[in-house]
């Protein structure tokens, strides 16, 4: 058997295993990353850049389809779903080429192969060319999440993950999604608006139920005026033998007739099948627990990404990546961060930096509907809010829902990073017409001095 060696072994190619490899090899490290699947794990294939090339589809398709007070006008418009899906591949293919270029320019070892852990310091890969066996200085752990499988819901034939709902090649003609988070609303809302008809069934008494109410009310109002169903206060139970879900609503038996069963209640760190329970490490419920460097309770083993928990979110992994090869090089670096952005690709989007309301803070927000721009896009429901210490005027949490809302989360988290003030804010000049001139629009406000409301 083929034996090599490295300082720094990654098992996993996702978003952060990539990632820190690439900045390993950056800084001179001897790197290998093992990997069985395609590079980029879920989030580039079969999670985020695959739904957000569905939920672009589905926008201009629906806005096509929807009579509109601008004058244009698309007789019968169609969908090529087929064709749309390929649109969508190509793109995937795009990026996993562009991670293999950049791998390679780092110097970054490949071993294409399902790896088990033998110990902290060595593995063995099942490549296309026979086992391999590799030794290491450091090895990190980057095994991602699944998602979550319901008892009474198995995956399989009808009842689908969002990997399969993101490969469907034609719309379905009724959907039953099962959790109503942002997988279950991206995924649903998308199909609504390419029109099939939808069921979401949530637990909660509203969607989204991790944000507070305004935040998540101009969604629930879209997804009503899109025709989708919302079952609320309500559990999926499984199916009957005719096929139907079965849903207990507030009591109540009833069933529902649907094509396919979107099963997006979650996901589940990935942390069986590799040996990782041989290494006895210690565990935050089915996470990893690891240190502020990602250190795991094994030295010379790190963790990063899902597989440690909460936020389960691609850029996080990045930032961890980062940080891990940053230390294992030899630099001070440690997770320091002070807040993660989170966004909801509904309709309208949901951004989310730091903290939500609460008592002991205060909090403002400004509308869309008075913000040029918004209107310009005929889609001016939303605001923009700040939350803020009422006695230093430190901002600890900037929130927006809104069309375009997404790409305010960069000033957003730059905000907490920098412990802006509410006069940062406001004294900062914006570019007008845009989104972004609410948030100094917000800070303006907080001080007592709205221009334009």
């Amino acid at each position: 058997m083929e034996t090599r060696h490295c300082q720094i072994l990654i098992l996993g190619g996702g978003p952060g295993g990539y990632v820190c490899a690439i900045r390993a090899g950056q800084l001179g490290l001897n790197t290998v990353l093992v990997e069985a699947g395609p590079l980029g794990g879920t989030c580039l294939n079969v999670g985020c850049i695959p739904s957000k090339a569905l939920i672009h589809a589905a926008d201009l398709f629906h806005k096509q389809a929807t009579p509109n007070d601008l004058g244009i006008a698309a007789d019968n418009p169609r969908i090529d779903v087929a064709q749309t899906q390929a649109w969508k591949d190509s793109i995937v293919t795009k990026l996993t080429r562009g991670v293999v270029g950049l791998l390679t320019a780092s110097n970054v070892t490949v071993v294409t192969g399902r790896g088990t852990i033998l110990d902290g310091k060595t593995m063995r890969a099942e490549t296309p060319d026979g086992p391999c066996r590799i030794t290491c200085d450091a090895l990190v752990i980057a095994t991602g999440a699944r998602p979550t499988e319901i008892p009474d819901l198995p995956f399989g034939g009808k009842v689908i993950s969002s990997t399969e709902a993101l490969s469907l090649h034609a719309i379905p003609k009724t959907l039953a999604v099962v959790g109503g988070g942002y997988i279950g609303l991206e995924i649903g809302t998308a199909m609504a608006k390419l029109g099939s008809q939808v069921t979401i069934i949530e637990a909660a008494d509203r969607v989204l139920p991790q944000y507070d109410a305004a935040l998540t009310r101009p969604v629930a109002t879209r997804l009503g005026a899109l025709g989708v169903d919302l079952r609320l206060s309500s559990k999926a139970l499984g199916l009957s033998e005719a096929g139907d879900l079965q849903i207990e609503e507030r009591g109540s038996r009833s069933g529902i007739a649907a094509e396919h069963v979107l099963v997006a209640v979650g996901r589940t760190p990935v942390t069986q099948g590799f040996g990782l329970e041989d290494l006895m490490l210690t565990m935050a419920g089915p996470h990893i627990a690891v240190d502020p460097v990602c250190a795991t309770s094994m030295r010379g083993v790190f963790a990063i990404g899902d597989v440690t928990g909460e936020p389960m979110l691609a850029h996080r992994a990045m930032a961890q990546g980062v940080i891990v090869a940053e230390h294992v090089a030899g630099l001070a670096s440690r997770w320091d961060k002070r807040a993660v952005p989170a966004v909801c690709f509904t309709d309208p989007e949901i951004v989310a930096v730091g903290a939500l309301p609460s008592d002991d803070m205060a909090s403002v927000s400004f509308p869309f509907a008075a913000n040029g721009r918004a209107l310009t896009m005929e889609r001016s429901d939303g605001f923009v809010r700040a939350v803020y210490d009422p006695a230093t005027e430190v901002i600890t949490g900037l929130q927006a829902v809104g069309h375009g809302a997404s790409e305010l989360a960069g000033e957003f988290a730059l905000a907490l990073e920098m412990s802006a003030t509410l006069r940062d804010l406001s004294d900062t000049i914006h570019a007008h017409p845009t989104l972004s001139e609410a948030v100094q629009e917000v800070g303006h406000l907080a001080l007592g001095h709205a221009l334009h409301l």
